[in-house]
């Protein structure tokens, strides 16, 4: 039988599962903002959302206390931290998007949002999909370079996006302004994603 001189604390892997999902949570709630029919549903979707977000701090703080009291950690607190927080982030931002939707009385979207938010969903699955590797921190590569292309992919959506907001002829000053934001923010939660990933792959050459 074999014997642990340093045993790891499991608990943690498990807490990380348990904060990734609440990206899933998150990018469902904001696909479903998009096909919203009324300003009551929209309002009743970023409720929800709000929730999820606040679910999303206390899964991070949970993770923190853990650190704080734990002895031993499965890799550097430096890194759990950092870890935890970048997952907050991605929920973070979407939840401020689908705030300003809802703030914003947005009932018509610019092109390209629905493509971003699909390419946030397929971010959020592929991030819960890569948690539980952190055990082995193996097969971990293709995780961190698809997350890498598709926020290439969300990045020139986003520059198209903002090219087609501003030479647009028709669009009022307000209009565009609400729209902008919105973009930002999703913009923003793609490279919230893409950190997740670079923590990631940074934690899995320091323990490889």
């Amino acid at each position: 039988m074999g014997f642990r001189l340093t045993p790891q604390d499991t608990g943690f892997y498990d807490l990380f599962s348990q904060s990734a999902a609440h990206l899933i949570e998150g990018a469902a709630e904001l696909t479903a903002i998009l096909g919203a029919q009324s300003q009551d549903e929209r309002e009743a979707i970023a409720k929800r959302m709000d929730e999820v977000e606040t679910s999303a701090d206390e899964s991070t703080h949970e993770l923190i206390r853990k650190v704080n009291s734990s002895f031993i950690t499965p890799f550097d607190r430096e890194d759990i931290h950092g870890l935890a927080s970048a997952l907050d982030d991605c929920v973070d931002h979407m939840d401020a998007a689908a705030d300003l939707v809802a703030l914003y009385r947005i009932d018509t979207f610019p092109k390209g949002v629905v493509k971003q938010v699909e390419i946030l969903s397929r971010m959020a699955e592929l991030t819960v999909e890569a948690m539980p590797k952190l055990r082995s921190m193996k097969d971990l590569s293709s995780y961190w370079i698809e997350i890498n292309r598709l926020e290439n992919s969300a990045d020139k959506a986003y520059r198209r996006m903002l090219a087609e907001l501003f030479n647009a002829d028709s669009s009022d000053a307000i209009t565009v302004m609400k729209h902008k934001e919105l973009i930002d923010e999703l913009e923003a939660a793609a490279d919230a994603f893409e950190t997740v990933a670079h923590k990631i792959e940074s934690i899995a050459v320091k323990e490889s």
